[in-house]
């Protein structure tokens, strides 16, 4: 079973893109001056934010389900972004150097089976997780913070 890994459209952000930390602010979202890395992993480009590089941290819904599951976190995206990663049977190194959660998913948005793991576990578990035919999709998420990492669809 292989799998593929995308990251977030940037469309959806290109709004917040330049716009005055004022106008950030009543949006709910904060831009930050990225001050180390690791520490700002994008989720549109799959990788952690470089030093001196602008950050939004704003709240996505990651889960737009009709499902008790429905959900949403806080995600960093890179200001000024403009390429989604999408790779096929390759986790990319802002997730491996995390522990993550994976969730696995039916097609009505429901919980199947879910785990954790890091490094060079992760590609096992992604796996196993898609061994159960009625997983449709996994969500990762970084399991210290909960914050959305990816998602991982069967390719």
């Amino acid at each position: 079973m292989t799998y593929r890994i995308k990251g977030l459209d940037p469309r959806q952000f290109q709004q917040y893109y330049d716009l005055s930390d004022l106008t950030l602010s009543e949006l709910g979202i904060v831009r930050y001056t990225v001050d180390a890395c690791p520490g700002f992993p994008d989720r549109i480009e799959m990788r952690d934010i470089e030093v001196g590089e602008k950050a939004l941290l704003l709240n996505f819904e990651h889960l737009a389900v009709a499902s008790p599951y429905r959900s949403r976190h806080a995600i960093f995206v890179r200001e000024g972004a403009e390429v989604a990663y999408d790779e096929v049977g390759h986790v990319p190194e802002v997730m491996k150097s995390r522990l993550l959660a994976l969730r696995g998913f039916d097609s009505k948005g429901f919980i199947i089976d879910a785990d954790i793991a890091e490094g060079d576990q992760i590609e096992p578990l992604i796996k196993r997780l898609f061994d159960i035919e009625t997983i449709a999709y996994i969500h990762a998420h970084n399991a210290r913070r909960g914050c959305y990492a990816g998602l991982i669809e069967r390719a």
